[in-house]
């Protein structure tokens, strides 16, 4: 069995207690420095990463072998949901946690949200000392919020100039006729339906299910 003293102890950011010599005890409600260490393929090797997080002190490492592109990440939802005010997030780099700019400034919030601090080793951020990196974030994700909205803003007016409003583009009655007749005489396929008609796949589909629910409240 392995043994270690006190300083031991302290060195993986663990509060104890000296009773005596030869007992230690750790005390409860500590503050958890966690990692987090992501590859994006399976032949990736991750030891590098979780290396460098034992080395910065980490007590329990969250591991992912997922592309970037992908939103569920398993093991990231779970150390998400374990931490605590005063908790430590440590990551070799930012791009290992976030899929984004607009995935790291969702982290931050919810980082400063629940009093969590981050540290990315190879950026050389650390929030307990940098107070200003998730006020640059949330200033970065007002900006970016703003810039969507005024781009909504300018497409809707720009469509009105048109004559045009926002919202889903009208249906002509006469070709969504001739569409559900078309199906309903299953001579055609979805994609010769939506060919010669002009309709959308999605409102095609759309009043095929209310026309079945329709039916359905007849019988």
């Amino acid at each position: 069995m392995d043994t270690f003293t006190t300083l031991d102890l302290h060195a993986f950011g663990l509060e104890v207690v000296q009773h005596d010599e030869n007992y230690i005890s750790i005390c409860e409600d500590q503050i958890k420095i966690v990692g987090y260490a992501r590859s994006s393929t399976d032949k990736q090797n991750l030891q590098m990463q979780i290396d460098a997080l034992e080395k910065a002190g980490c007590i329990e490492i969250f591991e992912e072998k997922i592309t970037s592109s992908k939103r569920e990440r398993p093991e990231l939802n779970k150390m998400l949901n374990m931490l605590g005010k005063g908790d430590r997030v440590v990551v070799y780099k930012l791009d290992r946690i976030s899929r984004s700019i607009k995935h790291l400034i969702e982290l931050a919030e919810l980082f400063e949200e629940k009093g969590v601090e981050l540290v990315s080793i190879q950026d050389n951020i650390d929030t307990s000392t940098d107070r200003f990196f998730f006020r640059r974030m949330a200033t970065i994700g007002e900006m970016e919020r703003g810039i969507i909205s005024e781009r909504t803003r300018a497409g809707i007016s720009s469509a009105r100039a048109r004559g045009r409003k926002g919202g889903r583009p009208k249906v002509s009655e006469k070709d969504l006729k001739t569409a559900l007749k078309m199906y309903e005489a299953k001579e055609s396929s979805i994609s010769e339906i939506v060919k010669a008609t002009g309709i959308s796949q999605a409102t095609l589909y759309r009043y095929i299910n209310k026309l079945a629910e329709k039916k359905d409240q007849e019988k």
